[in-house]
């Protein structure tokens, strides 16, 4: 089953259990998976669909951590619901120790020896851990394999 018929399905769930909440945010998924179908004029592939998911949560994260700098926990409340829900259709994270033999592996394979070559150690990584680990911390990890 692919990633949208899970999101359609779990929304049946969502409305027949009447679970507001969480038929909120499926719904605002699905409505960001489809404005991009609408503006690009295609039909997303399991990818692409993890992708939006995944920008999803960064947006959540980011505005969670700006409400609680704010003192506005109840607004950060909303926001990491909606996390927890749409984190349901993400893949399993990696653990860090998968994370560490995904880098020596990607640098191995490009013989990259230097920062200047961090670029295509990325391109290995990225549709590896798309989904499963922040791309932020992973690009950190890099350098710090290049500095040690």
């Amino acid at each position: 089953m692919s990633l949208l018929e899970q999101l359609k399905e779990q929304m049946k769930v969502a409305m027949r259990a009447k679970e507001k909440q969480r038929l909120s945010t499926i719904r605002m998924a699905l409505a960001a998976v489809k404005q991009r179908e609408i503006d690009e004029q295609i039909t997303l592939d399991n990818d692409a669909v993890l992708a939006i998911l995944v920008k999803m949560v960064k947006q959540r994260r980011d505005a969670a951590a700006q409400y609680e700098e704010a003192n506005r926990q109840d607004l950060a409340d909303v926001e990491l619901q909606e996390i927890t829900v749409i984190e349901e259709f993400l893949p399993k994270p990696l653990t860090s120790d998968e994370i560490d033999a995904l880098i020596k592996d990607a640098i191995a394979q490009t013989g990259a020896t230097s920062m200047q070559e961090m670029g295509k150690v990325m391109a290995i990584l990225k549709p590896q851990v798309q989904g499963r680990a922040d791309l932020g911390k992973i690009s950190g990890l890099i350098k710090a394999a290049f500095a040690g």
